[in-house]
């Protein structure tokens, strides 16, 4: 099996119940991000028992699958136990033995579509075999420059005019879409801060940014995925997730 394949393997387990596959996929130290479960092997397990057990069955639909050197990311809804569709982005740390030995999350309520009619998952689904690095480079750039600020004079240079498909749920499609999102928030006071990006993920011309701020002053996640084309930033999903309390934690390893 390819890495991508074992990661889809594994996320099917919650569908399945299959305690067995998941075992076998997992490193016995595998280390989760995903605030709200245990960490290592035993926990992965016991939750996927769990969901087996439930009365309503999970249900999971990957919809674009990615793979960067040891690192596979997956954006996929998810419906666990009948409590609502839910739009994903995962990351999967793969060992020297082929093991799924990290995970990483952001996860978010399946909304209606955009003001442009897009929703959190449709849009562009074919790899156009762009070199990674250059893709990366973009991407970690435009990340860096606009959406921490470093500099944000420079957004025009990222795109191809006003032609810029969103699929973010509350702004519609356009660098000119952006603007009027981002002065609605600034008018109700909600600033969207991003502090710092933790990795840059790429595969052809996708490239997934993972990066902590906060929006609104509540400590947030962002997980945001970009397609380029030609150099320039063309399609954008993303899915926010605040950082919930540290006392509520079920392991200590950290939303990142």
């Amino acid at each position: 099996m390819t890495n991508i394949e074992k990661a889809l393997a594994l996320i099917n387990t919650f569908a399945t119940g299959d305690t067995e596959k998941a075992a076998s996929l997992l490193a016995e130290g595998y280390i989760q991000h995903n605030l709200a479960y245990g960490t290592g092997r035993d926990a992965f397990v016991g939750s996927v028992q769990y969901l087996a057990s439930a009365p309503v069955k999970t249900t999971v639909n990957n919809i674009r699958a990615f793979e960067d050197g040891d690192k596979v990311f997956l954006q996929t809804v998810y419906n666990f136990a009948g409590a609502g569709e839910q739009v994903a982005f995962d990351i999967f740390r793969f060992d020297a033995d082929g093991k799924i030995a990290e995970h990483w999350d952001n996860l978010a309520d399946k909304a209606e579509p955009n003001p442009s009619r897009h929703t959190q998952i449709d849009g562009t689904l074919e790899k156009d075999g762009s070199d990674k690095e250059a893709t990366r480079k973009v991407v970690a750039d435009f990340v860096g420059d606009i959406l921490r600020g470093e500099n944000p004079d420079n957004i025009t240079n990222y795109f191809d005019g006003d032609n810029y498909i969103q699929h973010n749920t509350g702004i519609a499609d356009g660098l000119s879409g952006l603007g009027k999102a981002l002065a609605a928030l600034a008018e109700q006071g909600i600033q969207m801060i991003y502090n710092k990006t933790y990795m840059v993920l790429a595969d052809a011309n996708y490239g997934l940014a993972v990066s902590e701020g906060t929006f609104g002053g509540t400590p947030t996640a962002y997980y945001d995925l970009f397609r380029v084309e030609n150099g320039k930033i063309a399609e954008h999903w993303d899915v926010m997730e605040t950082i919930a309390d540290k006392e509520t934690w079920a392991n200590d390893n950290g939303k990142f």
